[in-house]
């Protein structure tokens, strides 16, 4: 990361210097590509003015603030600029790629076997099995609007699972455990 701070007003102290320059350091983790970074510390009186310019692959992050220490207005600049790249990190990830938003495109079979292969966890549960009977996990069911549940049968101490199909019947898992 390409780091130059300008001091106006005034000259600056090496520390002041340093401390921007690690404190910049903190934002790399969330940079891919080289970025340049452009730091300007102003002091008027009692007031210390900090301004941060990032640019790196196409984007422009700015942020300004004003403190009576250095150190804080400095600190909260770079939490400003990281709340940033948090967000532009985050939309990136929740983009759709372009076979998706335009429906499928002509691809090979091959590619189209890799991405049905790639399966992805979107939630987990832990369950507490609760021993129940076959007609108690019924009306269990029936009082909520899950489409199924996993139960310990109680005459067995098996592990079951019953679930709702779309005709409105039910159907019933046993294990042997």
């Amino acid at each position: 990361m390409k780091i130059s701070v300008t001091f106006r007003n005034g000259e600056g102290e090496n520390w002041q210097k340093v401390y921007a320059e690690e404190r910049i350091q903190k934002l790399r983790k969330y940079l891919d590509t080289p970025a340049e970074a452009h730091i300007i510390v102003s002091m008027e009186k009692f007031r210390n003015f900090v301004e941060i310019n990032l640019s790196s692959n196409g984007w422009n992050i700015n942020a300004k603030e004003e403190s009576k220490d250095m150190h804080l207005a400095l600190d909260s600049c770079i939490e400003k600029i990281e709340k940033q790249l948090k967000k532009q990190k985050e939309k990136i990830r929740e983009h759709k790629p372009k076979s998706i938003r335009r429906g499928k495109e002509k691809s090979d079979e091959g590619e189209e076997a890799e991405e049905s292969n790639i399966s992805k966890i979107a939630e987990t549960r832990k369950v507490i099995l609760k021993p129940m009977s076959f007609d108690e996990a019924i009306m269990e069911i029936e009082g909520t609007q899950d489409r199924f549940i996993i139960y310990r049968d109680s005459s067995s101490e098996n592990v079951s699972l019953v679930y709702r199909r779309d005709d409105g019947n039910y159907a019933l898992i046993e294990t042997n455990s």
